[in-house]
């Protein structure tokens, strides 16, 4: 199962096992997803996110630790069509360097990588972004990471259920 389109009402009748799988292409949280996808069927994309988002709230820190594993670093090579999709606006070497260099104090910071909802931002603004967010302290900077994670799921549900 990929994340690409299915719609909400072919999402409703998939089988938990294939929920499942096709919402950890959106979030790599194992418990997140079923709890999504436990509570189908949803009558509307508004009630899935809303949803997706009380989900992500919930999350522990060893869940959050499961959804970031699903993401690549700012400016590495995307590791699926969502992530590739959402960091489009990432090019040029430069940039790519300093992203890089930026990922690499942040991980030593904060111990885990850099997450931003990249979809509709070129990479100096990316990187601006990680700049600043070295400025924030651990337990400021989880909140942010966990606020910045729920943007990105609902994107991705988002894209899931979209009627073809």
């Amino acid at each position: 199962m990929t994340s690409e389109s299915i719609g909400l009402a072919e999402f409703n009748a998939l089988s938990a096992a294939a929920a499942e799988a096709a919402l950890l292409a959106c979030c790599s949280a194992p418990g997140w997803a079923r709890a999504i996808a436990a509570a189908r069927p949803y009558a509307s994309t508004d009630a899935l996110l809303t949803a997706a988002d009380a989900a992500s709230a919930a999350l522990d820190d060893a869940a959050l630790d499961a959804a970031l594993a699903g993401h690549p670093r700012i400016g590495d090579r995307p590791t699926s069509a969502a992530s590739a999709r959402e960091q489009a606006g990432v090019a040029g070497a430069d940039v790519k360097a300093a992203l890089a260099a930026g990922n690499r104090d942040y991980e030593a910071k904060f111990g885990h990588i850099y997450l931003v909802c990249a979809a509709g931002r070129d990479g100096e603004e990316l990187l601006a972004v990680l700049r600043a967010r070295l400025d924030n302290d651990p337990s400021t900077e989880r909140q942010v990471m966990r606020t910045e994670l729920g943007k990105i799921n609902r994107l991705r549900l988002a894209r899931l259920v979209a009627s073809s």
